[in-house]
C-alpha cells in the first residue's frame, strides 16, 4: 500500500484515517461505490492500533434512467430543489426513505421523528430511484400540514408576481394552499384572477351538471339582475342568495353555479368556488365578467 506520494505528501487513504482518528469518528457514512476500499482503511487502524470505525455503505441513489445522480449530469441538488419551490423538511424527509423503510412503512416523518426512528440496520442493498414525481407529493402533504403565516410568507411573492390587482392574497392563499405540490404551481391556479383567459364555449357543457352553451347563456340572463341587485358580495351571502335563486327556479346547483363559475374564471378548474371567486374579485368586476360571457355566448348562437 502506498502511504507517501512522490512528491512528499501523504496519499487520500492515509490522510483520510489519521483525519477521522483524530477527530474522533465513530461511524463513516459513504456511498456503497466506497466499499472497496474499506480494507485499506482497516489496514492502516490496524497497523496504528487503533479502534476501527463503523462503516455505513448507502446504496446509491440514481434517477428514473437508473444513471447515479450527479450535479455533472444536471441532477439537481439540494439547493436547486429549494429553489424550485420545495420545503426543505419535505427534501429531507424523502431522502431520508430512499434506501430506507421503517419498520411500519410510514412515509411522513418530522426531523426529531426522524432521528428517532432511523436505523441504518434497516438500508436496502439496492439502489434507490429519486422519484420526482413522490418528491412532489411529499412536498404537498408538508404545505398542507404547515402553519398558515409560514406558507402565506412563502406564498406571496408567486402571488403577486401574478396578480396586480387590489384583491385580499390571503384569501386567495387559502384557496390554494392544499391545491399544490411546489410553490411555482401557484400562478397557473390563479392568473384568473387577474384576467379572465380567452377560453371555448364549450367549457359551458358540463354532462354531470347538465349544462351547455344554450342553458348557460339562459342562466346566466336569468341570475344576472339577481346579482346586480346584490350588495353583500361576501361568500356566505352571495352562496345563500344563490341557494335562493335556485330553490326559486327548480334548478339544481351546479346547473347555475357551474355557468357562474366558467363566466368569472375562464377556467374548467379553480382552487375555489363561483361566490368564493367572486368575492375575491368584487361586485363589479363579478358583473363585467358574466356580461362578458354572455356577450360571448350569444356571440356563438
Amino acid at each position: 500500500m502506498i502511504l507517501i506520494k512522490s512528491d512528499g505528501f501523504p496519499t487520500y487513504n492515509f490522510a483520510n484515517v489519521i483525519d477521522d482518528h483524530l477527530m474522533g469518528i465513530t461511524h463513516v457514512v459513504r456511498g456503497n461505490e466506497y466499499l472497496s476500499s474499506a480494507p485499506k482503511y482497516n489496514r492502516l487502524y490496524e497497523a496504528f492500533g487503533w479502534e476501527i470505525p463503523v462503516y455505513v455503505h448507502c446504496p446509491l441513489i440514481t434517477d428514473e434512467n437508473h444513471k447515479k445522480l450527479s450535479k455533472r449530469c444536471g441532477h439537481a441538488s439540494y439547493e436547486d430543489l429549494i429553489d424550485q419551490g420545495f420545503v426543505s423538511e419535505a427534501v429531507v424527509n424523502y431522502v431520508a426513505l430512499l434506501g430506507w423503510c421503517p419498520s411500519d412503512n410510514r412515509e411522513i416523518f418530522s426531523l426529531e421523528e426522524l432521528v428517532e426512528a432511523f436505523d441504518y440496520r434497516h438500508m436496502s442493498k439496492s439502489p434507490a430511484v429519486f422519484d420526482t414525481v413522490k418528491l412532489k407529493w411529499m412536498n404537498g402533504e408538508y404545505i398542507k400540514a404547515m402553519d398558515f403565516d409560514a406558507f402565506y410568507e412563502k406564498a406571496l411573492p408567486f402571488i403577486k408576481e401574478t396578480i396586480h390587482r387590489d384583491v385580499d392574497y390571503k384569501k386567495i392563499a387559502e384557496m390554494v394552499k392544499t391545491r399544490i405540490e411546489i410553490f411555482p404551481d401557484i400562478p397557473a391556479l390563479i392568473d384568473f384572477f387577474e384576467a379572465v383567459p380567452e377560453y371555448d364555449a364549450a367549457m359551458y357543457t358540463h354532462k354531470k351538471m347538465k349544462t351547455n352553451a344554450e342553458t348557460s347563456l339562459a342562466v346566466l340572463k336569468e341570475v344576472l339582475p339577481v346579482l346586480e341587485a346584490q350588495e353583500d358580495y361576501s361568500n356566505d351571502a352571495l352562496y345563500g342568495r344563490l341557494v335562493e335563486f335556485v330553490k326559486e327556479n327548480g334548478y339544481k346547483n351546479g346547473y347555475v353555479m357551474w355557468p357562474i363559475r366558467t363566466a368569472v374564471s375562464g377556467k374548467q378548474m379553480t382552487p375555489a368556488g363561483a361566490t368564493e371567486i367572486m368575492e375575491v374579485i368584487g361586485k363589479e368586476e363579478s358583473l363585467a365578467r358574466i356580461r362578458s360571457a354572455i356577450e360571448k355566448l350569444e356571440a356563438c348562437k
